[in-house]
């Protein structure tokens, strides 16, 4: 399963939001769909996830990404 935060304003740099999965596969494949570049990939131990824009959290939505918190994914990375 693939997951997105809500978007939040990050100062200077505009509106963003993180997608991550279940499986690094599922992370990359659902990347690819909604048109990400791997080198966007940002590969952290515990939270291997893709930064993303509206529009992309948009079209993520859409091919099926389930929206969760972040406190949920920070959890479940334990």
């Amino acid at each position: 399963m693939v997951y997105i935060d809500k978007s939040f304003i990050w100062p200077g740099k505009g509106q963003w939001c993180h997608m991550w999965a279940d499986s690094i596969e599922e992370l990359h494949d659902m990347a690819r769909k909604i048109g990400m570049k791997h080198e966007w990939f940002q590969e952290h131990a515990r939270t291997a996830h893709y930064d993303l824009r509206p529009g992309k959290r948009a079209k993520a939505i859409k091919a099926g990404a389930i929206e969760a918190s972040l406190k949920q994914w920070l959890k479940k990375g334990k």
